[in-house]
C-alpha cells in the first residue's frame, strides 16, 4: 500500500502525531519515505528524536517494540522508546502506527573492512545476550523460528525439485538449463544438512522457553549498527525473532564469503572470534552453525528470483553461486 504522500502533508502528520507526545517538534525532517514506512528527524528540547510510520500490523509491531523496550531496559544498546501520554510505546493515529524513538548520532560501519566488521560482530554478540529473558504480551504476535529449521529445509528441498521439473519444461533457455547441471549436486549438499542437523543437538537446544531464547536481529549489516563514540547500537529491529544466535552468524558468515567468491576458513574462524568477545558459543552451537552454514541457502535465494519472483538470473550467476556451494564442502569439514 503506497502512502508516501507530500512533504508538507506528511510534515503535518508528524505534527499531529507528536501532540499525542506533547511535543511541539523543532526543525523537523523527512529522512525516509519508503511506502508506508515513514521515517521523521527533529529537536525537541535540545534533544534529537526520530518518530516512525511502521508498515506491519499492531500485533506485529508490539512485538519488536517492547523487545526494544526489554533489551534497552536491560542495559543492551539500542535506541530508547519513549511512551505516548497515555503511557503507551506505539501510538495509533488515523488508522496508522508510529512509534518515537532516541536518534542514535554516530556513524555507519563498513562490514568489508575487518576491524569495522569486528566491532559490528562483538556488538551482535552483546545484543544476543542482552535480549535474553523477553516474555512477549498475550496481546502480540509472537515471531519465532525455535525448533523450525527441519521444516525449513525440507520445504526449501522440495521447493528446488519443484523447479527442477519446472526448469526440465524450458531447458531451452540458458539459465533454465544451467539450473539443470547444477541441481543434483546441490540437492546432495541439503541432504547432507538434513541427515546431520536430525542427528545433532538441535531439538535438545530449541525445546526451551522462548524467553530463555536469545532474539534474532535477522537483518544484522551496515545500515543497521551504528557506532556512537565507543558505544556499538543495534538498531532497526522490525524482523526480530526467537532463535538460536547462530542464525545471524549464518548470514553474516554466508555474505562475506559471497563477496569474497569462496570460502575461507580462517575469515570465519575471524568472525567467530570477535563474535564470541561478547557471547560465548558451546560446542553444539557450533556445530548447528556449521550445519546452517552447510545448507544450499544462497543457491536457493538465488534461483528463488528466476521460478518464485520471475526476475532475470544469469546462467553465469547461477553457475558461481553453485560453485561457490559446493567449494564449502572442505572448508566446513575442517571446522570445530
Amino acid at each position: 500500500m503506497k502512502q508516501k504522500g507530500n512533504v508538507k502533508d506528511l510534515t503535518q502528520l508528524a505534527h499531529e502525531v507528536l501532540l499525542r507526545y506533547d511535543i511541539v517538534p523543532d526543525r523537523l525532517k523527512i529522512i525516509q519515505n519508503n511506502g508506508l514506512k515513514t521515517l521523521w528527524k527533529f529537536t525537541y528540547n535540545n534533544e534529537t528524536k526520530c518518530l516512525k510510520r511502521l508498515k506491519h500490523s499492531k500485533e506485529k509491531s508490539l512485538f519488536r517494540v517492547n523487545s526494544q523496550i526489554h533489551v534497552y531496559n536491560k542495559g543492551g544498546k539500542v535506541a530508547k522508546v519513549y511512551l505516548n501520554i497515555g503511557h503507551e510505546p506505539i501510538t495509533e493515529y488515523n488508522g496508522q502506527l508510529f512509534v518515537l524513538y532516541e536518534w542514535i548520532e554516530g556513524r555507519d560501519l563498513n562490514f568489508s573492512k575487518p576491524s569495522d566488521l569486528c566491532i559490528a560482530l562483538e556488538g551482535l554478540g552483546s545484543f544476543h545476550v542482552y535480549s535474553k529473558g523477553y516474555k512477549a504480551a498475550e496481546n502480540v504476535e509472537i515471531s519465532s523460528k525455535l525448533g523450525r529449521w527441519p521444516d525449513q529445509y525440507e520445504s526449501m528441498k522440495k521447493r528446488m525439485l519443484k523447479w527442477k521439473e519446472e526448469a526440465k519444461q524450458n531447458s531451452n533457455k540458458g539459465p533454465y538449463n544451467t539450473y539443470l547441471k547444477h541441481i543434483d549436486s546441490i540437492i546432495e549438499i541439503a541432504d547432507l544438512a538434513l541427515n546431520n542437523l536430525e542427528q545433532s543437538s538441535y531439538d535438545k537446544l530449541t525445546n526451551t522457553e522462548l524467553q530463555e531464547s536469545c532474539l534474532c536481529h535477522q537483518d544484522y549489516g551496515e545500515g543497521n549498527v551504528i557506532l556512537s563514540g565507543k558505544d556499538l547500537y543495534v538498531i532497526d529491529l522490525d524482523g526480530v525473532t526467537y532463535d538460536l544466535p547462530i542464525r545471524d552468524l549464518r548470514k553474516i558468515i554466508g555474505k562475506r564469503m559471497e563477496k569474497r567468491g569462496e570460502w575461507n576458513k580462517e575469515t570465519i574462524e575471524k568472525i567467530l572470534k570477535c563474535y564470541e568477545k561478547s557471547n560465548k558459543l558451546t560446542p553444539e552451537e557450533k556445530e548447528l552453525l556449521k550445519i546452517d552454514l552447510l545448507f544450499p541457502h544462497w543457491f536457493f535465494a538465488t534461483v528463488k528470483n528466476l521460478f518464485k519472483k520471475n526476475k532475470s538470473v544469469s546462467s553465469g550467476k547461477i553457475s558461481a553461486i553453485a560453485k561457490l556451494e559446493k567449494s564449502k564442502l572442505n572448508v566446513l569439514k575442517k571446522m570445530f
